[in-house]
């Protein structure tokens, strides 16, 4: 457990309304970067913000955005959620742009 707790992660958030992933940074604490449904690129692209496509474009926002940090190399936290549905589709989007867990 520890030796991944060295590594930067990527922790999902589920509300009822909304999904959030951060990509956290456990050395120094802090969060890098995030992408969610209710941030601009993402409102762009989608009209309905709780479903797996919606989820999907997230998860691929977070890839992009890890690959212009040169990331590519990640621990998934999908925190109490059950990797199911929206958990998913945020990996395989993230995964479709070339990340690694």
């Amino acid at each position: 457990m520890l030796k991944n707790r060295k590594k930067i992660r990527l922790y999902i958030f589920k509300s009822n309304k909304h999904i959030y992933a951060h990509l956290i940074d456990d050395k120094k604490q802090k969060v890098i970067t995030s992408s969610s449904t209710i941030s601009k690129d993402t409102k762009k692209e989608v009209k309905s913000s709780s479903n797996c496509y919606t989820a999907k474009i997230v998860g691929q926002n977070i890839g992009l955005k890890l690959k212009k940090l040169g990331i590519q190399e990640i621990v998934f936290d999908r925190g109490n959620n059950i990797y199911h549905g929206q958990v998913k589709a945020i990996a395989e989007g993230a995964r479709e742009t070339g990340i690694i867990f």
